[in-house]
This record gives C-alpha cells, sequence and structure tokens, in this order.
C-alpha cells in the first residue's frame, strides 16, 4: 500500500463544510490495530482544521507544528468505532491558522481542542500542493478508502531514570525509517509531535499509576494544556523526554513535560489526572 494519505492520515471523509470557516468529517479506526491513542484522537482533529485552512488559502501554505491550549479527554477511542470529527476556525490566514475542535463517536464525546494555533510553513517544501488538492476534493466527495491506517510501530522510550510516582527521565530513539514519514511529510519527513506527546503520556499515566488510589478509585488523564512545539524532530535523532509530577489541593496530580534535543527545548506541556474520568459533553 502506499503509505502517502494512509499512514498517517486521519480524516476518511468531510462530511460538511462553510470553506474557511468549519468542517465536520469521520475518521473509521480499523478494528485490526491494537489501539488508537487520545494523542491521534487530538492528531485528527488537527488534520481535519489543516484541510479547511490549506483548501482556503490556496495550499500555498500548511500548518505544521502547533500551540494547544487545552485538550480535554472524555473518553478512549476503541478500535472499530468511528470518530465524528468537527472544527471551528477562528481566524486562518497564510501565517497560521486558529481553531477549536471535538471528537466523537455516536455523539458521546471523545475529546475537545480549545485555543489551537497552527503556524503556516510553505506546503511545497513539505508535500505536492497538487497532490493535497486532489486529496482535499476526494474527501469533499466519496472519501478515501477504509482501513488505510495500520498502526503505528514505535519502541517505548527507554527509561534511564525513575523516581515513583514523582519523575521519569526517559530517552526516544526516532527510528531512521518507519510507514508513517512517507506521510508525514513526503518532501521533508518530520517525527509526528502528536507520537512524541503519546510516549510523554504514557509516562505521565505511570506516575499518576504509582499515587495511591482515591475514595472515588484510582486517578484518569483529564486534559493536556499548555502544548508548545518548538522545533522539528527528524528520523534518527534521539530525543531526552522529562516527565515532573505535582499534587495539587483539589485532589488533582500535574506532571510537566519535556523534551529537549542536544540540549534545546523541542516541546513542552502539561497533563492533569483526577479521580475518575470527565463526563463527556454531547457533540
Amino acid at each position: 500500500m502506499d503509505e502517502h494519505f494512509a499512514a498517517f492520515s486521519f480524516v476518511d471523509r468531510i462530511t460538511a463544510l462553510d470553506p474557511g470557516k468549519s468542517a465536520r468529517g469521520e475518521f473509521a479506526i480499523p478494528d485490526g490495530i491494537r489501539e488508537f491513542p487520545r494523542a491521534l484522537v487530538a492528531e485528527a482533529v488537527g488534520q481535519l482544521a489543516a484541510w479547511v485552512a490549506m483548501n482556503h488559502i490556496e495550499y500555498r501554505g500548511r500548518p505544521v507544528a502547533a500551540l494547544a491550549a487545552e485538550t480535554r479527554f472524555f473518553d478512549a477511542p476503541i478500535p472499530g468505532q468511528t470518530l465524528e470529527l468537527g472544527v471551528l476556525l477562528s481566524d486562518c490566514d497564510d501565517a497560521a491558522v486558529a481553531y477549536g475542535g471535538w471528537a466523537s463517536v455516536h455523539g458521546k464525546g471523545i475529546a475537545e481542542l480549545v485555543d489551537c494555533l497552527g503556524p503556516m510553513l510553505p506546503a511545497a517544501d513539505f508535500d505536492s500542493p497538487d497532490a493535497l488538492r486532489e486529496r482535499f476534493t476526494l474527501l469533499c466527495g466519496v472519501g478515501a478508502p477504509a482501513n488505510r491506517f495500520e498502526g503505528v510501530d514505535l519502541d517505548r522510550p527507554v527509561i534511564t531514570e525513575h523516581v515513583p510516582g514523582k519523575s521519569i527521565r526517559a530517552t526516544l530513539r526516532v527510528p531512521e525509517h518507519a510507514p508513517f514519514f512517507r506521510d508525514h511529510f513526503p518532501r521533508r519527513p518530520v517525527f509526528p509531535a502528536t507520537l512524541m506527546l503519546d510516549a510523554q503520556m504514557h509516562m505521565a499515566a505511570m506516575l499518576a499509576e504509582e499515587w495511591p488510589l482515591t475514595a472515588s478509585g484510582p486517578l484518569s488523564l483529564r486534559r493536556m494544556t499548555n502544548v508548545k512545539v518548538r522545533a522539528f524532530t527528524t528520523p534518527g535523532q534521539s530525543v531526552e523526554l522529562g516527565a515532573e509530577a505535582t499534587p495539587r489541593d483539589d485532589g488533582t496530580l500535574r506532571v510537566a513535560l519535556t523534551a529537549t534535543l542536544d540540549g534545546k527545548t523541542v516541546a513542552t506541556s502539561r497533563v492533569e489526572f483526577g479521580a475518575g474520568p470527565w463526563p463527556g459533553p454531547d457533540a
């Protein structure tokens, strides 16, 4: 299978479009994969926003990397389910796209993205504008073939330091070659920031599991805030990841996440855990 628009593309069809302003879409999670990480749900919403933005500026640019004020997690997606996606753009030009969005399954909230900003870079540096234009036409029409995504085979970070319940340091080795690089992106391979965030979220979850049970049960992931991706990570690089947990007076646990490369910050964010999952809003 050609991995372009397959190995790391999470919009099957655009079902409603108000050009430059909003869209709804869907992505069928293949039932043959082991899992579909929550970070990739956020990726799917971001990709829908990117399609609306790229079409609006006629494929001169594409949003790459991102800032996200808050991502709220309500439930975990299950292979075989179809994600219903929605985005609302508050601003879009050749410099950046600002948007919010959501994902749901049968009207039950899975995730919500608030106050996201994607800086625009020249689309031709990363992909063929003609290929992007043709793909958008397909998505707005009959849609893409199902079951293109075959999962991501990526080694977990190697833990180098672990203070139970308090901190973890680890090394994430980005592969030299992987199918998702031919989709992200064909002309300039970039390690997807959401895969790095997924690795960090696993580290944070490990720290949360090491905290004592509350009266309401174990701590559950609630939200990620202040996501800032500052630089590209490319094939073959090794990124140092850090997670530092801090309990709060309201009973939640906040974990600060960092990623550095050669001593320079690549990405930062925070995740928050609380007793019991948040109730998901109706979509």
